[in-house]
């Protein structure tokens, strides 16, 4: 039975010119572990989006792609500074600290985006041998909370970072949505704010299973090949990765996927807002929506549409919107909310 989704992107399908792709990839033998044509191809559409100096390491997930980008900035005895609601610090099962041995310094965001002062609160006892040293501030854009940093509160940011002697860090598991919801290119919001390095994602928007890892500062390039390797993120048949994200880097796929995404929430939020008694709260920069609604509301629409409830205290849940996600889905949902606001 084909049923449709609102609990996260990674439910949707492979984009249809991503699998044609894939196809055109298995074709004969090719050099593993990335001597390969597709991998070079990714490397050079990669710099087109993000400049020349870009290096990028194709991985298998998101996590991966965290753990050996933090690993290659961070020396055995620092730290990372990241959002409370950081998907490092909540949803990848611990892999920084088990996996790369690293001390996470969380600071409380109200709409999960970090700001200067936030930073500055974990910028204290440098040099103290009884703490662990602060060395890279990671961000995520878009963020969990579906907001998006401008270019100006990133630039702000990562200048005020650099400042202090760290580096950063962007999880960019939807950078593609974020690009897309602010209307600029990638490099706006990665090489031209001074971002160090780069988890790139392609996973959600389209791809069947494709990350990297996009070294933008020169000075860490060297660390993450056998950061890769140790991190169990080097992929042998490496070719049908980069396919993934050639495909996704070509005419503006990227761009045409995370664009509907965005709109279909966008949508939904109207629809939404319609509706009494359902009450958003946080903006709408990418592709989630986030809406308070009685848990019995939840609890009956659940057994219908998969979706996630965020925030079991406050009865807050998570609307998430797909490449493929259609205006029928979308229009179809709220009927369904609104049936079940006011049974």
């Amino acid at each position: 039975m084909t049923w449709r989704g609102f609990a996260s992107d990674n439910y949707a399908g492979v984009h249809p010119e991503v699998l044609a792709a894939i196809a055109r990839a298995n074709d004969g033998h090719a050099v593993a572990y990335g001597e390969d044509d597709e991998t070079a191809c990714l490397r050079d559409l990669m710099r087109d989006h993000l400049g020349g100096q870009a290096e990028v390491f194709p991985v298998f997930n998101g996590t991966g792609a965290n753990v050996v980008a933090l690993q290659s900035i961070c020396r055995p005895w620092e730290a990372v500074i990241c959002a409370e609601t950081a998907h490092v610090n909540v949803d990848e099962g611990g892999a920084p600290e088990k996996v790369a041995g690293l001390k996470l310094w969380t600071v409380p965001v109200a709409d999960g985006l970090l700001t200067p002062a936030a930073v500055d609160v974990h910028s204290v006892r440098v040099g103290d041998v009884h703490r662990s040293q602060q060395a890279v501030v990671t961000v995520t854009q878009s963020s969990e909370l579906g907001t998006a940093y401008s270019v100006d509160q990133l630039g702000s940011l990562v200048e005020h970072v650099h400042s202090l002697g760290m580096k950063v860090h962007l999880d960019g598991a939807r950078i593609a949505n974020a690009a897309a919801g602010l209307g600029v290119p990638l490099r706006a919001i990665t090489t031209d704010v001074g971002i160090d390095i780069l988890s790139f994602g392609g996973t959600k928007n389209g791809a069947m299973g494709a990350e990297a890892v996009v070294v933008l500062n020169p000075s860490l390039a060297r660390a993450v090949p056998f950061l890769r390797k140790s991190s169990m993120q080097l992929a042998s048949k490496m070719r049908f990765v980069s396919a993934q994200l050639c495909a996704l880097l070509t005419d503006n796929l990227w761009l045409r996927n995370a664009s509907h995404a965005n709109g279909m929430a966008q949508r939904l939020l109207a629809g939404v807002q319609a509706i009494p008694g359902v009450e958003v709260r946080r903006r709408v920069d990418a592709n989630a929506v986030f809406a308070i609604i009685p848990r019995d509301v939840t609890a009956r629409l659940q057994s219908e549409y998969r979706f996630y409830e965020w925030d079991e205290a406050t009865g807050e849940v998570r609307w998430m919107c797909s490449w493929d996600t259609t205006a029928e889905d979308v229009d179809g949902f709220v009927a369904a909310i609104a049936r079940e606001m006011s049974a």
